[in-house]
C-alpha cells in the first residue's frame, strides 16, 4: 500500500478484480471531487487469499468487513480484528391460497433473475399451496419464466451439482461452479432445451429435498415445491433456510398469516408482497446494503454499523457553568 493512507481498503474476488477496479475509480473520483481527498480507497491489483490475508493483519486496518464463503469468513475472524461478516442465505417464498398470482410471479421473476440470482436475498425456492400451483405456475410463465419439466431439471441438475457417496443423488449435494451467475441460455442448454428468446427465469417443480431447493444455487432457475397448506409452507421454508436467519418472502393477502411467517423464519429481512429487494430500498421501505451481517450480529448494515459511539462522561459536582 506505499505510503498513502486510505480510508478503506478493498479486497476483491479475482474473478471480479477489474469490474471492482473501475467501480472505485469512479468512487475515487467522486469523493475527490466533492471533498478534496484523493485516493480514499484503494484495492489490490491482483487480489488473492494471501494478499487478503496481509490486509487482514495489516497494523493500520482496524474493522473488516466480509462477504464470501466459509474461508474467507474463518480466515477474517482468526485475524483479532472486530469482523462484521456476512452469512449465507437460502432465500424461501411461500406463496398461500390467498395471494395474488400475478403479483406473486412478477415479484419473484424480478428478483428471481436479477443478477442471474447471484444475490444472497435471491429467491431461490418457492413453497405453494397445492390448490393454487396450477394457477400460480400460469402466471409465471404470464411473467416471462419458462417451466422445465421433471427430466431437464434432473439433466440441469447434473451440471449444477456434485454429490458425496457413490453417484447422482447419493448423500450430500455440493454446488459446482460451472453454471453460478450463468444467463438462462447457458442454463437452458445445459438442461437440453431450447427457450424463448428475452426468457428472465427457469422454473419446474421438484420435490422438497432437492438439491436445488436446499442448496443456495446462485443462478436463474426456481424451484416450486407443492405444500398442502400455508402451515405446511413455513414448515418447509424453515427447512430450507436451515436457520440462517437471512431472508424469507411471503405472498398472501392473509395478515395471520404473514404475521406468523415472520415470527417463525425470524429472518433479518422479511418482505410481503414484493420482490426481494424491496428489502434494500427498492420499492420498499429498506436501503441498500451490501452486507447482510448475520453471522456476526450486525444484520443489514449501514454507516452507523461500521462507527463506535463516544460520550464525554462529567461528574456533576465538579462542574462549573460559565
Amino acid at each position: 500500500m506505499g505510503d498513502e493512507k486510505h480510508h478503506a481498503v478493498f479486497c476483491p474476488h479475482p474473478s471480479g478484480a477489474k469490474v471492482a477496479a473501475k467501480i472505485l475509480q469512479l468512487i475515487n473520483k467522486a469523493i475527490e471531487n466533492e471533498t478534496g481527498i484523493q485516493n480514499a480507497i484503494a484495492t489490490m491489483e491482483t487480489p488473492t487469499m494471501q494478499t487478503t490475508e496481509q490486509v487482514f493483519h495489516h497494523p493500520g486496518i482496524s474493522l473488516l468487513a466480509v462477504t464470501g464463503g466459509p474461508a474467507v469468513v474463518k480466515a477474517a475472524a482468526k485475524s483479532g480484528k472486530r469482523v462484521i461478516a456476512a452469512g449465507p442465505g437460502n432465500p424461501p417464498v411461500v406463496v398461500d391460497a390467498t395471494a395474488d398470482l400475478d403479483v406473486a410471479a412478477r415479484s419473484i421473476v424480478t428478483g428471481g433473475s436479477f443478477d442471474n440470482n447471484l444475490l444472497c436475498i435471491g429467491e431461490k425456492e418457492v413453497f405453494v399451496v397445492a390448490s393454487v400451483a396450477d394457477a400460480f405456475k400460469k402466471a409465471m410463465v404470464r411473467a416471462n419464466a419458462f417451466e422445465l419439466d421433471a427430466a431437464a431439471i434432473e439433466r440441469l441438475s447434473e451440471v449444477a451439482f456434485t454429490y458425496d457417496g457413490d453417484g447422482k443423488g447419493c448423500g450430500q449435494a455440493h454446488l459446482k461452479r460451472d453454471l453460478v451467475g450463468k444467463d438462462v441460455s447457458v442454463l437452458a442448454q445445459a438442461a437440453g432445451v431450447r427457450v424463448p428468446s428475452g426468457t428472465d427465469l427457469l422454473f419446474g417443480e421438484t420435490d422438497e429435498d432437492h438439491a436445488f431447493v436446499q442448496e443456495e444455487q446462485m443462478m436463474p432457475f426456481v424451484p416450486i415445491v407443492r405444500v398442502r397448506d400455508f402451515k405446511d409452507g413455513v414448515r418447509a421454508a424453515i427447512k430450507a433456510e436451515h436457520g440462517y436467519r437471512h431472508t424469507a418472502i411471503i405472498h398472501s393477502q392473509n395478515i395471520h398469516n404473514v404475521t406468523e411467517m415472520a415470527r417463525a423464519m425470524n429472518t433479518t429481512l422479511f418482505i410481503h408482497n414484493e420482490a426481494c429487494a424491496a428489502a434494500l430500498g427498492a420499492n420498499g421501505a429498506g436501503y441498500l446494503s451490501f452486507s447482510i451481517a448475520t453471522p456476526t450480529g450486525e444484520g443489514v448494515t449501514t454507516p452507523m454499523t461500521f462507527t463506535r459511539e463516544r460520550q464525554i462522561t462529567i461528574g456533576g459536582g465538579s462542574l462549573r457553568i460559565i
